[in-house]
């Protein structure tokens, strides 16, 4: 049997850029065998796996689900129960990082030159891919290299005819149902939208803090004060206001005059909500 010498690999996340970029390299580059990849979690949202089988009908090709030999449950009790968080993202390295790791450090032991394609934007500056020591393997950045901003993003899904994730109609990253990055108006969404998740997000909570967890879903209150509905219509009319005036703001694109920036809630971050996210879940 021949020696691979070389392997082409692909992370999706179910979320848009990774999506993509898997459609890009797929009519730009069809001479090459990419592996594409999914990192489950088991706590994704429900409309990340419709998204990837609609994915792999256009790719015509299967995405490889990497599934933790251990799952979220298992890690939460390794960790004393305490949340994933900002400061300690421990979900994205032992439920994303390491089994994209295990599943690539066979071949980069024997010698076989791997790249690894992520889907970091042209209007990306301040984000970076994965920062490895190892002469095998490459990481890739197609979107850069070719200046494609998030329109350009959204134009090649509508374009391949699959289009955006139905989630992106409520929530701005992918990822794990309870995604510690989650603005405020977005764990509102998901209790009116997927009230089970909320419910499970509330219970791995308060177990938590009974084990003395420091840290909370949402920054600054439970979601057991985060529901009440009082709080949860001032939330709503906060994220009313901050998005008519973002929006006011904005300059039209003339190159881009049917542009909806009101299609997700990306730019809407306030400060005191965090921003951000672990590059491999959300993207």
């Amino acid at each position: 049997m021949e020696k691979q010498t070389e392997r082409h690999v692909l992370g999706l996340s179910g979320g848009r850029d990774s999506a993509a970029l898997a459609v890009f390299m797929r009519q730009m580059h069809p001479e090459l065998d990419i592996e594409y990849f999914f990192t489950d979690t088991g706590k994704e949202l429900s409309e990340v796996y419709s998204f990837l089988s609609r994915l792999e009908g256009f790719l015509g090709k299967r995405i490889l689900r990497l599934n933790p030999d251990r799952g979220f449950d298992f890690w939460l009790k390794e960790y004393n129960h305490f949340l994933p968080s900002p400061q300690t993202r421990w979900c994205t390295r032992q439920l994303k990082l390491e089994p994209f790791k295990r599943w690539v450090r066979p071949s980069l032991k024997a010698g076989t030159k791997v790249t690894s394609y992520v889907a970091i934007r042209s209007d990306e500056d301040q984000r970076e891919g994965l920062i490895t020591q190892d002469p095998n393997l490459k990481v890739v950045l197609p979107f850069r290299e070719h200046g494609i901003d998030k329109q350009g993003v959204i134009e090649i899904l509508e374009g391949s005819g699959l289009g955006m994730p139905e989630y992106y109609k409520w929530r701005s990253r992918s990822g794990c149902t309870f995604c510690f990055y989650q603005q405020k108006i977005e764990w509102v969404r998901l209790k009116r939208i997927h009230p089970d998740s909320f419910e499970e997000a509330k219970r791995y909570e308060k177990t938590a803090i009974s084990h003395g967890s420091p840290f909370t879903w949402s920054h600054g209150e439970s979601l057991d004060d985060l529901e009440r509905p009082e709080r949860m219509a001032a939330i709503e009319a906060d994220f009313e206001i901050r998005r008519h005036r973002t929006l006011s703001r904005r300059a039209t694109n003339p190159l881009r005059p049917l542009e909806d920036d009101a299609r997700d809630i990306d730019d809407l971050y306030l400060e005191d909500e965090g921003g951000g996210a672990c590059l491999i879940c959300h993207k």
